[in-house]
């Protein structure tokens, strides 16, 4: 499978996805619910099974039979669909190329004291990865 990326799902398809996210595993009226709870409006029982039923087919979600009723489950963690989605738009927009990606970042951003001294120890410790 070429490398699924949050960009490439819908409104819809991220929001349940979401929800799934939140609680780890769950039934298509749990996510029905969660959807609506975020405030969404109340979907269909059938729309949300057959965007389950898409996020799954493309690889998002795997499910299991507990009885009568399916349970899903993402195949991939946020982090690791954030990543995937990150590299994407390096290769794409930056031409892969993380010093302009950063250097936008750092110049267009309103980045408070704060963010800078989280991206100052996150480099500290991907240098002393390096080194270790």
């Amino acid at each position: 499978m070429d490398e699924e990326t949050l960009d490439n799902l819908g409104e819809l398809q991220r929001a349940v996805l979401e929800a799934v996210w939140g609680m780890g595993e769950a039934t298509v009226q749990q996510v029905r619910d969660r959807v609506a709870e975020a405030g969404r409006g109340e979907l269909a029982y059938t729309t949300v099974l057959s965007v389950m039923q898409k996020l799954e087919k493309a690889g998002w979600l795997g499910h299991r039979a507990e009885g009568r009723v399916y349970v899903y489950k993402p195949t991939r963690s946020r982090d690791e669909a954030d990543s995937s989605t990150a590299r994407a738009l390096l290769r794409r927009v930056f031409g892969g190329d993380p010093l302009r990606l950063f250097q936008h970042l750092i110049a267009d951003e309103d980045l408070s004291d704060g963010d800078l001294a989280a991206i100052r120890k996150m480099l500290e410790r991907k240098k002393s990865e390096r080194k270790g």
